[in-house]
């Protein structure tokens, strides 16, 4: 039976600690996803739509980029899909009585828990200018307003349109098209904030700003490293195929300051033995590396591989350039300063390097614990020399994987949604649709808060996504948003960014991945690529939460008419989405065709051209090996480096509950974890609650008040506390070099008494 939507906000600031797990999902997996569904859905409605999530003829979960293997289990979802799915499926409705009853300075109040209970958005909504409601306002009148406001601008660089990693590969196409149409590069999006870095990294190095892995590529490796990544609650499907390749011989070395109870032991919720034994163990190596210690660790492999003489060199020297430079630079390496930045000792470096050298086919997979530090694109860079230089790039078993976190984030960055596009794709779009796009570089998402904030950009427009909590120096973002003439969401739940407005604000309410998708040419569907580049369709099959709601696609197209963007087929596109795959295939390298092959059950695989034939499309024709300097991450006395984590009851900015069960926190979240002997040294007890103040350059204080110390197991001078929450300690000009993302796992905190 289905539970009403909460009234009260319990609010998120008592919680209660235990000791964390030793083990991920098992039976209270099974229990809490079963729960949470039921909560949500019913239980008939869980049952009609779990067993559709992931399958060939089903939609993909709208949680992380994980692949699916050929075969598919009956239940091929993990519990924090099922809770993605739940929030989604809900029957719970958030309608225009729900905001006549709530002034937005009200909502402004509330947790994000609270907020996205409420359930599904039911129609277009608009704060007017003074106003402190939304009320009901009509989709022609919403995209006259939103096309109006636009259309005012002195030019289109003064408006910013940001993109969710949720939108579809066919709702991305026409986002970017709308955009360029409408004369800006200024397309913001969730990759700003994520794999920027390993983007940037590997398009320098290996000429593909994508991983090389298959899924099955995991299954033949035989050492496989985790380095900065908690996938037993970010991406939890990844854990089954781990005991896979552990099955197969694999050795596991995990890589992480926290110890995470996924790397630990993996009960797999799909076999007995995972529901009543004691499952696998996964990790055989932990390094508990300090923050930002990762550069100086993989330069240590490094050298000890050219020490040793273990490193490949006919592939060195028939696909690379830049060995002679990094052997000069590896042999002056500093150990002393290698230990420190690390945190570990020369014996653990050591013996893992005789993993290394015992190993055929290597895998090394990261996350958001490499991308987000001032240094992310040098560490990941020294991560493909540790690749390259025992040629485990382009064979099976061997290779980069950076761990997508949102479900079409890759994808959307495939269809052009990007703020500095290659004049290539800028071409093939000219030639299909007729029109000079523009060629000036755009905003990414640090730089278009700037532009708010300085009243350079006065229009936003958010397709999916939580904006404001998902971006660094919450109060400077908050205060950018409400400089804006108008901002526009188009969602599918409240959330937070709804209650932080411009002058004026609507909210565009859309169809979600669960639900049928008809428009005038019939049933449609979309399509999605997964974290290794395999294009496959997604097919809802729930009737839509309420008869008003449009899809992304359609709102796109008919916002273009709106704006009098003339030359474009938006009518057609709206009416079938076949049209807008066939621009794709001609627009799009690598989907040639692509009507035809996204029908094939599973899809199909994006070439990749280090993977498929060891050529690497760089400017020198071959790989790069790239020298990149140490800098030990120092933190002045009686401070702590912070890095902002998830929950296991949230994904990204969604917060599904109060819990973090393998961390053993109960009923809050405002919690930071330290070292027992950093707790001590600092003279404040376990249980003791703090402000959180970060320490910048600039002086300005940024604090996030209220937090209970738990004494954890973290590495020493380390900390770790949840986002949101704590999104307000990272000053917004705190970036990594090149990829300008947020350095929200090296961020200067001191704890105080709370106020």
């Amino acid at each position: 039976m289905s539970r009403r939507a909460p009234i009260d906000d319990p609010g998120d600031a008592a919680p209660k600690v235990s000791p964390p797990k030793e083990y991920a999902a098992g039976m209270p997996g099974v229990t809490t996803a079963l729960r949470h569904s039921w909560e949500q859905m019913g239980a008939r409605r869980t049952a009609l739509t779990l067993l559709r999530v992931n399958q060939k003829q089903g939609f993909d979960c709208p949680g992380c980029a994980w692949p699916e293997g050929d075969h598919r289990h009956a239940a091929e979802f993990c519990e924090n899909g099922a809770k993605a799915v739940a929030e989604e499926a809900t029957v719970r409705r958030v309608t225009r009585e729900f905001f006549a009853r709530h002034p937005i300075s009200e909502l402004a109040g509330r947790s994000d828990h609270w907020l996205g209970q409420q359930g599904r958005l039911t129609e277009p909504m608009l704060k007017r200018e003074g106003a402190d409601h939304y009320e009901p306002v009509g989709w022609d009148e919403a995209l006259a307003i939103l096309a109006e406001e636009l259309t005012a601008l002195d030019s289109p660089d003064e408006a910013a349109f940001y993109t969710s990693g949720r939108t579809s590969n066919e709702a991305a196409f026409v986002y970017q098209l709308l955009a360029r149409a409408f004369g800006t590069n200024n397309l913001p999006d969730c990759s700003n904030m994520c794999h920027e870095s390993s983007g940037s990294a590997l398009s320098e190095t290996l000429g593909v700003g994508k991983g090389s892995v298959l899924l099955e590529d995991l299954h033949k490796a035989d050492l496989i490293f985790v380095v900065g990544q908690n996938p037993g609650t970010n991406h939890p499907r990844m854990l089954s195929a781990l005991e896979r390749a552990k099955k197969g011989g694999a050795r596991i070395v995990a890589v992480n300051p926290l110890p995470e109870a996924g790397l630990l032991r993996f009960r797999n919720p799909q076999r007995p033995s995972g529901l009543a034994g004691r499952g696998t163990p996964l990790a055989d190596r932990f390094l508990q590396i300090r923050l930002n210690g990762d550069l100086a660790l993989f330069q240590a492999l490094n050298r000890l591989l050219l020490d040793r003489d273990a490193i490949d060199r006919r592939f060195l020297d028939a696909h690379t350039v830049g060995l002679e430079e990094l052997v000069k630079h590896l042999e002056r390496l500093d150990w002393d300063a290698v230990l420190e930045a690390t945190g570990l000792t020369r014996e653990q470096i050591e013996a893992t390097a005789d993993d290394v050298t015992r190993a055929e086919r290597i895998i090394v997979c990261w996350a958001m614990g490499l991308t987000q530090h001032r240094n992310s694109v040098p560490t990941i860079r020294e991560v493909v020399n540790f690749l390259l230089l025992r040629g485990n790039i382009g064979r099976p078993g061997a290779g980069v994987c950076p761990v997508r976190g949102h479900s079409n984030v890759q994808g959307d960055r495939t269809m052009g949604i990007v703020e500095r596009p290659s004049a290539a794709f800028l071409d093939a779009l000219a030639a299909e649709f007729g029109f000079e796009p523009p060629r000036e570089h755009g905003l990414d998402t640090v730089r278009a808060i700037e532009a708010m904030r300085d009243g350079k950009v006065k229009v936003f427009v958010g397709m999916g996504g939580n904006f404001v909590r998902a971006t660094p120096d919450s109060a400077v973002t908050e205060a950018a948003m409400r400089s804006c003439r108008l901002t526009a969401h188009v969602s599918t739940k409240l959330n937070r960014s709804h209650t932080v407005t411009g002058r004026r604000a609507l909210i565009l309410p859309t169809l979600g991945r669960t639900e049928r998708d008809v428009q005038e040419s019939g049933p449609q569907f979309v399509s999605v690529e997964d974290s290794m580049g395999m294009v496959h369709a997604s097919r809802g099959r729930l009737a839509p939460a309420s008869e008003h709601l449009l899809s992304e696609v359609a709102i796109v197209c008919r916002l273009g008419r709106a704006l009098g963007l003339t030359g474009f087929d938006w009518a057609g596109m709206e009416r079938d989405y076949d049209v807008i795959r066939n621009h794709i295939s001609r627009v799009v390298p690598g989907f040639e065709d692509f009507n035809r092959r996204i029908r094939e059950p599973g899809g199909f695989v994006l070439p990749h051209p280090p993977r498929d034939r060891r050529e690497f499309p760089t400017l020198a024709g071959r790989a790069r090996l790239t020298v990149n300097e140490l800098e030990v991450l120092r933190v002045p006395p009686g401070r702590l480096l912070l890095q902002t984590v998830r929950s296991h009851d949230q994904f990204n900015t969604t917060v599904y509950g109060l819990d973090d069960r393998y961390r053993g926190v109960r009923g809050g979240r405002r919690v930071v974890f330290v070292h027992p002997d950093d707790l001590a040294a600092l003279g404040i007890a376990d249980g003791t609650v703090v402000d959180l103040v970060s320490e910048w350059r600039d002086g300005v204080e940024r604090r996030a008040p209220g937090f209970r110390t738990v004494a954890y197991p973290t590495a020493r001078g380390c900390a770790a506390a949840y986002f949101p929450e704590t999104n307000v300690l990272v000053p917004l000009d705190s970036t990594a070099e090149i990829s300008n993302t947020p350095t929200s796992k090296s961020i200067v905190i001191r704890l105080e008494p709370a106020g």
